[in-house]
């Protein structure tokens, strides 16, 4: 409880924002005066300074030295991120978010942002038909729906003007806006002139900021489809995929199907096979110098389990997750996909999830699952086309969390220099803005408002995985329960009048049977009691 409490304050002094570029900020003013402190509405001053909900602030970014993996400087724009652009942002107050202070920090709700709540992630294979639908319709309507608050560069800095003279922008959709930002965290470096790149650089895989960076990534997606679909409520849900031995999610009520024309795509029964996938092509934007446009480049691919089987060999199991739990040590070494006896780097897939020694040409863990999609999810850049890229990376968070309950690492264990470019504690995350530095998220997801269904105790795991689906799909079909059981109540009560009726006509019949044609009539009382009675009980 210590170590979240001090977590919870940590936050409350670093603020939260989306990215990538705000719209206010994407024009010449914000590049020629490199300040993005846009106005909040509710007060009409900058960072909702009025209101005490933030204010504009230099950027201090960490001078602590990075590996040898990256030996330029001054050559890409994600270098000291994210100076190249702003070197003044909003800095949000207390439990204040958003590019403007205008929104709430991870966890917190209300107009004062003064009410904690947490979200539970569940196991997709475990939700209702209903709410498995809901999942995919609002992944499509957030392809569908042009970002209201976010654009994307087309073009580097130096592209744009020494005074932004020549801003280039663009309008880009909901889901894609994700799409672009993994391709532009993870893109090789511009050295000079057509394909003359540096590819041994990525600033959110490969060390130490894989699990942070991914753990904001998530959060900060699951922040815009609640904003665009105005279902607060909403969590991404992860698939479990230990000891599987097929995809489960590749159906076409989920994840899309194979299609029975071509293995390599979508089955056209599913949503997804009519999507066109973005920065897919790292060679072509290489060979040009040129960024990603977020063009479409074609159909959505993917090929589960016909892929190359030497460099995976299986699925992870639960054994694999247990051993790499176990593991105490966050990074080790070089810090790098070299390195031994590392968490992350296990977790990550370039080390054996049984040694816990790195494996090159093998994929294992996280990395295993890209592979074994064998298609748009395979390769880095554009691998977050693929909507299982959030099932997944939901449940490689989940790891991450049972990991930092299992050990409670101190803040320091999270490495402060010499990490490869962009990984170092101090770092602020590429390309979030304003800012987040890694280290900030090396922490319990307790702190951030979320939770895991299958990390719950028994019996809040049984509701959640399994009583809720159920409620949820009765409260669907309320309508036809209540109509239902009012025509049962009139249908049981036909039945009960007419078997009445039925019962005094037999019985005024059975007395006429008795009285004698001639002589004195008997006593009907005691012997039409006693027979009606035995007879009755013989019907029913």
């Amino acid at each position: 409880m210590k170590n979240l409490y001090v977590s919870v304050v940590l936050l409350q002094l670093i603020g939260t924002c989306l990215c990538q570029y705000p719209r206010p900020c994407a024009n010449s003013e914000g590049l020629r005066t490199k300040e993005c402190c846009p106005v909040w509405d509710g007060d009409g001053s900058q960072c909702g300074a009025m209101s005490g909900r933030g204010f504009c602030t230099e950027v201090e970014v960490s001078d602590e030295p990075h590996g040898p993996q990256y030996p330029h400087s001054g050559i890409d724009d994600r270098e000291r991120w994210p100076l190249a652009f702003f070197n003044r942002t909003c800095r949000c107050a207390g439990n204040y978010g958003g590019y403007n202070c205008g929104e709430c920090r991870f966890g917190y709700w209300g107009s004062n942002c003064a009410e904690y709540r947490e979200s539970v992630r569940r196991n997709i294979l475990t939700m209702s038909p209903a709410e498995q639908q809901k999942f995919t319709s609002y992944l499509n309507l957030a392809k569908n729906t042009i970002n209201a608050d976010y654009v994307i560069s087309t073009a580097t800095r130096a592209e744009m003007g020494e005074n932004g003279e020549n801003p280039m922008f663009s309008d880009i959709n909901s889901y894609d806006l994700f799409v672009w930002m993994h391709y532009y965290v993870s893109r090789d470096a511009f050295l000079g002139g057509p394909g003359n790149v540096w590819r041994d650089i990525d600033f959110a895989h490969e060390s130490a900021a894989f699990l942070p960076w991914h753990r904001v990534f998530l959060l900060h997606w699951e922040n815009e489809i609640r904003k665009l679909t105005g279902d607060f409520n909403f969590t991404i849900p992860y698939w479990d995929w230990r000891d599987a031995q097929t995809c489960e999610v590749c159906t076409d009520a989920l994840m899309g199907g194979r299609s029975p024309l071509n293995p390599n795509l979508i089955s056209p029964a599913s949503v997804f096979s009519s999507w066109k996938v973005i920065c897919t092509d790292p060679e072509e934007y290489n060979s040009r110098e040129a960024l990603c446009n977020a063009t479409g480049e074609g159909p959505l691919l993917r090929n589960p389990g016909n892929h190359d089987r030497n460099r995976v060999t299986r699925l992870p199991t639960t054994a694999d997750v247990d051993f790499t739990v176990g593991l105490s040590e966050y990074e080790s070494g070089s810090m790098d996909r070299f390195a031994n006896g590392s968490f992350r780097n296990v977790i990550e897939g370039f080390a054996s999830p049984t040694s816990g020694m790195a494996a090159p040409g093998q994929s294992t863990m996280h990395n295993a699952l890209h592979v074994f999609m064998n298609g748009s999810m395979s390769s880095v850049q554009g691998s977050a086309n693929d909507p299982i890229f959030l099932l997944h990376h939901a449940f490689i968070d989940s790891i991450f969390e049972r990991w930092l309950r299992t050990h409670q690492p101190l803040r320091t264990h999270y490495p402060r220099s010499n990490a490869p470019i962009g990984h170092n504690d101090g770092y602020y995350m590429v390309p979030f803005m304003p800012l987040y530095r890694n280290g900030d998220y090396f922490l319990s997801d307790k702190a951030l408002g979320f939770e895991y269904a299958y990390l719950l105790d028994p019996g809040q795991r049984f509701v959640q995985e399994y009583l809720t689906p159920y409620l949820e799909q009765a409260q669907q079909i309320w309508q036809w329960l209540l109509g239902a059981g009012i025509l049962g109540v009139l249908i049981a009560a036909i039945f009960a009048a007419v078997l009445i009726v039925a019962r005094r006509k037999w019985k005024r019949n059975q007395r006429r049977k008795r009285v004698p044609s001639f002589g004195e009539r008997q006593p009907l009382l005691q012997s039409s009691s006693e027979e009606g009675s035995s007879s009755y009980q013989t019907t029913l």
